[in-house]
């Protein structure tokens, strides 16, 4: 069975190279019939906390990811945090160390990094000397007696080592280069590389989706394997995300937060759908999907092995073509928040009131990204008055602009009540009794009824205006008096 894992450290928020990252693991899983899990690599006791673990969790949840394992609900290997599993990288560091696999180095921090600037400054590749390996028990009782904490090192055997990459194909790497690997440190705590590869191992990982940031970790977690006579996962390294103008993507910017995108009304498929083309593409070039769309074409072979790049246009691109597929009942219960926080809705929302508010927000979802962007236009409809712009004063002083006002109010006055085909019956009406065509007969109209000569489609906008409403705001823009009106 296929299992793939998603690991982040809650060091953080979710950003979106996590969430590619996760994505295509939950893909690859849903189109094997395996499972996705989450483990929460915690180690780092300083920068993790419940909080960034809850943020992960919930941004995961609202995307729509949602795991077979893992810490909140369990699994056959838990524990999923790895805070709760010293106790297992000790034994297996000291199965290691008793094979012969593994040494106790007393090199301190400060020795390490003088080595490492010196091996820099003569262009060496800044490896450890390896320089503890051979210590008597003599020296190590000695330095023990005086203080000394050592750390666990594993032993590196210099060797050529393949890696078959499932993007990239074959990667050679010299492990001659790497020295020999810290797999527990001296306060008693696994590395990073350690605590993977032995989780990967319990865990059942049969693959390893990741970015191209750990493929130098890769053949120092397939020695490890070895070492503790597991076959190891299969790789596959995701190439980098960059940021609009071509530079390395800052986990600080809202552009690469997925909170950000979550708290401004994005659809979270839109996201999704949008990250999932950062370096894959459909083979059939469909753009436009669902998740379980995606999931049912999903394959290695469409990932690309260059780096992406993240265009904010194209992503409110993608956006907006999904709120325009997207259930208005639904926008509704997403929108409320917004015009609730711009003080458009002070009161409780009856259902009265949302059968409107879907007409309202049917009339102008084919102008918004995202749906904080609803009360950009959707203002308009609330209240008998609407503020005129320069322009929309200047329509309605044209000469006919004032005859077609008359026009469509006493059409108006006529209805008992608006809908688009009475609105269409009324235009063509209108447009035969004045002979005003195009923008002559719907402009000074529009800039009545919207303040405004840009926004929705005048056959959605009145009919949620209401008749009186719109006579009201007719009779407001009649009244107007500006130098130049016929």
């Amino acid at each position: 069975m296929v299992r793939v894992r998603f690991a982040p450290s809650p060091t953080g928020h979710l950003h979106v190279g996590n969430v590619r990252t996760a994505l295509f693991n939950w893909l690859y899983a849903r189109g094997h019939n395996g499972k996705f899990v989450l483990r929460v690599e915690d180690t780092d006791a300083q920068r993790s906390t419940l909080d960034f673990e809850r943020s992960i969790m919930n941004d995961l949840r609202w995307l729509g990811l949602n795991w077979d394992e893992g810490p909140d609900v369990g699994g056959e290997f838990a524990p999923y945090r790895q805070s709760e599993r010293i106790g297992i990288y000790q034994k297996y560091a000291k199965k290691l160390l008793e094979e012969g696999k593994a040494y106790f180095c007393y090199c301190s921090p400060a020795e390490l990094e003088i080595k490492r600037k010196d091996a820099l400054a003569k262009g060496l590749p800044p490896r450890y000397d390896n320089r503890c390996r051979d210590k008597s028990e003599g020296e190590r009782r000695k330095l023990e007696s005086e203080g000394e904490k050592p750390a666990l090192r594993f032993k590196v055997e210099p060797k050529l080592m393949k890696v078959n990459d499932l993007i990239r194909g074959e990667v050679l790497f010299d492990t001659g280069l790497l020295g020999d690997i810290v797999i527990m440190r001296s306060d008693g705590m696994p590395t990073f590389i350690f605590a993977v590869a032995v989780d990967d191992m319990l865990m059942r990982i049969t693959h390893v989706l990741r970015g191209e940031d750990h493929l130098s970790n890769t053949p120092k977690q397939m020695l490890l394997c070895e070492a503790l006579g597991a076959a190891g996962p299969e790789f596959a390294h995701l190439s980098m995300i960059l940021g609009p103008g071509g530079e390395r993507l800052s986990k600080r910017s809202d552009a690469a937060g997925i909170s950000w995108y979550r708290e401004n009304g994005y659809l979270p498929e839109a996201v999704l759908n949008y990250i999932a083309m950062l370096g894959w593409s459909h083979p059939e070039g469909r753009e436009i999907m669902q998740l379980s769309e995606i999931s049912e074409a999903f394959d290695f072979s469409n990932i690309s092995s260059h780096a992406a790049s993240l265009d904010p246009q194209k992503l409110d691109w993608f956006s907006g073509r999904h709120i325009r597929n997207c259930a208005v009942e639904r926008l509704v219960d997403l929108a409320i928040p917004y015009l609730k926080k711009e003080k458009l809705i002070r009161d409780e929302v009856t259902d009265e009131m949302r059968v409107w508010l879907g007409k309202a927000i049917d009339a102008v979802k084919d102008h918004i990204n995202c749906v904080s962007g609803i009360t950009n236009y959707i203002g308009i409809f609330f209240g008998e008055e609407v503020t005129l712009t320069k322009p929309a004063e200047e329509a309605i002083a044209k000469p006919g602009a004032k005859g077609v006002l008359e026009a469509f109010k006493e059409g108006f006055k006529n209805l008992d009540f608006i809908d688009e085909e009475k609105f269409k019956a009324l235009a063509k009406s209108v447009k035969g009794t004045t002979g005003a065509n195009g923008p002559a007969l719907y402009q000074p109209l529009r800039a009545a009824l919207c303040g405004s000569l840009s926004g929705p489609e005048l056959l959605k906008v009145a009919p949620v205006l209401g008749r009186d409403v719109c006579i009201a705001r007719i009779e407001k823009a009649l009244e107007l008096k500006v130098t130049g009106e016929f």
